[in-house]
């Protein structure tokens, strides 16, 4: 970058901080809080990588919570509704509403439930039911209903099939509206739920955004796991993120009993992933106070494949009963992956355990669905899956490498903005990276992987003495395996850097959640929450403001997309190589925005 052009880039900043001053009555307090408060940017990136170490007075996990707790124990009796939820549709016109009846059986010899035998209705309108409901009348829509079973044809492991299954769409629906509901059926006794209420996510628009989306992974259901979900509430989001991995139920045997946190360690006789389904209904039991008044968003993890039948042909079983989200509605007619909008958000939901490559449905669905984003309309496109593609941690290191060479080159394409993944039992947050490069344009990968389950939190990273993977590790339990080793930079010739990768901004072995909090078209504000920050006034493990620069990083194209990583990887030099006039420019930008709030300051 000339002089020339660095003076010129700092006048026009200048006179814009003029402007600002002149506009300030009448900027929005948001607009003024992006440049504030001392959060660092990604404009301010990309940054030194930085760890925080592992707080040994920590306990790296704690036991599952029973079922006779009172959070997980059956509260409502047959024929009423209980483990209630509510998921988005494809826009906030319509909405899913889910729930169970009936009582599940684990056993030997079972008859499964009639799903036709209860009626799978929802009584809702945006007045309370004791309200005048003339002038506002509740509207009543009907739905589906299903049972799963879970069955083993091996001697000594018990089968479970599950209560009744329920979901329907409402449709028709105001956006940002407050709606009351009851769900059952209206023709038995005690059929019907008593009255909740949810809020309409906003309509595709840039200036309309859901208040907070709490973003959460590897849930489970230990005292960890119960912090975690308190800690979220107390947060008050209007949508939640479940980036794969719910219950652990698979890390029991059918009998019940203590849940382990390693299967094949605590029964290598096994003859089968075996999983405890009644922790799904404990699960949904605990959930449904936060579930059943906000949107709650999943995608599947390996903990969800349970395997069952011979030689586990069946799987997702329970993931595929349980959960109602919008893949008719957003074309992609499988549970596996799909898309939805909350207000200027276009939300991807993928899956890491259904085919992925580049011929595959999914690949080509992705594709129709990028082509379809107006981001006039939604700015901001946020994509999740289970497991993820830039990981610094010794667990799951390279693990789903084959995906990234399948898919990363789509996303990179049409400027997908954050990425959202779990696997990893810990938090990482990437700077700014596309195919081990670090890149402005690149989404900011982050990991959140740490709700608490009962596998323990990872505290090894690759990149520690002695912790490196063997390229014989972290096999997928879906797909092949792409493991390299890098061609140049500090990790020439190795499969591990030696210190922590440059694209690793921030790392910490935590328990905790995440909260989005989109600001505008450009600006989001993005804080992980520690369990151990719960009780802490405004206290946060990682925050900052992730900027979309949309003039900067237009949409690419496919031409000029590298598909596929040179055959031994292909890691970054941009900090090594980044120029003084640019470094010069970066800090023009600092000073001008610390200028600038001064003097705003100073107004104020």
């Amino acid at each position: 970058m000339a002089t020339s052009t660095i003076a010129g880039t700092l006048h026009s900043r200048h006179l814009h901080c003029r402007t600002l001053l002149l506009l300030l009555p009448y900027l929005p307090i948001a607009f003024l809080l992006v440049d504030g408060g001392g959060i660092p940017t990604t404009l301010d990136g990309p940054f030194t990588p930085a760890t925080r170490a592992f707080d040994r007075s920590l306990r790296q996990g704690s036991e599952d919570v029973p079922l006779s707790d009172p959070r997980l124990a059956p509260r409502a009796r047959p024929p009423s509704p209980e483990q209630i939820a509510l998921a988005a549709s494809a826009d906030p016109t319509s909405l899913w509403v889910s729930w169970v009846t009936g009582r599940a059986q684990v056993g030997s010899h079972l008859t499964p439930l009639d799903p036709t035998a209860v009626r799978s209705e929802v009584w809702y309108g945006e007045r309370p039911a004791s309200a005048d409901t003339v002038a506002h009348p509740h509207h009543v829509a009907r739905g589906s209903a299903e049972v799963y079973s879970q069955l083993y044809p091996y001697p000594g492991l018990l089968n479970y099939t599950s209560g009744v299954i329920h979901h329907v769409r409402l449709v028709g629906l105001r956006p940002s509206t407050r709606y009351y509901y009851r769900c059952g059926d209206s023709s038995l006794k005690g059929g019907l739920s008593d009255e909740r209420s949810f809020v309409t996510l906003p309509a595709p628009a840039p200036d309309a955004y859901p208040r907070r989306v709490a973003v959460v992974g590897d849930l489970g259901l230990t005292g960890n796991s119960t912090s975690t979900v308190d800690h979220l509430a107390r947060n008050d989001p209007s949508m939640i993120l479940m980036v794969g991995d719910m219950t652990y139920a698979n890390q029991y045997r059918t009998t019940g009993g203590r849940g382990v946190p390693c299967f094949s360690c605590s029964f290598p006789d096994a003859p089968i992933r075996e999983s405890y389904q009644p922790r799904w209904d404990g699960w949904g039991r605990f959930m449904e106070p936060l579930a059943s008044r906000v949107t709650m968003m999943v995608t599947e993890g390996n903990h969800e494949i349970e395997p069952q039948g011979h030689g586990g042909a069946a799987t997702f079983a329970s993931y595929l009963a349980r959960f109602a989200v919008p893949s008719e509605e957003s074309g992609s007619n499988t549970k596996f992956y799909y898309s939805f909008n909350a207000g200027g958000i276009h939300f991807i939901m993928l899956g890491a355990y259904v085919d992925y490559n580049r011929t595959g449905a999914q690949y080509s669905w992705l594709e129709k669905d990028l082509h379809k984003v107006d981001r006039r309309v939604t700015p901001w496109v946020v994509a999740s899956w289970h497991t993820p593609w830039y990981n610094s941690y010794s667990s799951h290191y390279q693990e789903f490498e084959c995906m990234r060479q399948e898919m990363e080159g789509l996303l990179y394409q049409h400027g997908v903005d954050i990425v959202f993944s779990g696997h990893v039992h810990a938090y990482e947050r990437m700077n700014r990276v596309f195919n081990y490069t670090l890149d402005p344009c690149g989404p900011v990968y982050i990991t959140i992987g740490d709700g608490g389950n009962i596998e323990k939190i990872d505290i090894d990273h690759a990149d520690d003495p002695g912790k490196c993977p063997s390229p014989g590790d972290n096999h997928p339990e879906f797909g092949g395996v792409c493991h390299l080793n890098f061609t140049s930079g500090p990790a020439k010739g190795k499969f591990c850097w030696e210190r922590q990768p440059e694209w690793s901004a921030f790392r910490e072995s935590s328990f905790g959640h995440g909260i989005l909090e989109v600001v505008n078209s450009t600006y989001a504000l993005w804080t992980w929450h520690r369990n151990q920050d719960a009780y802490g006034e405004h206290s946060v493990g990682d925050q900052i403001y992730i900027v979309r620069e949309p003039d900067k990083c237009l949409l690419q194209p496919r031409g000029l997309i590298p598909q596929d990583c040179p055959s031994a990887g292909c890691p970054s030099s941009t900090l090594s190589s980044t120029s003084g006039a640019e470094q010069a420019a970066k800090n023009g930008r600092l000073l001008w925005t610390t200028t600038c709030m001064i003097l705003i300051s100073t107004v104020l």
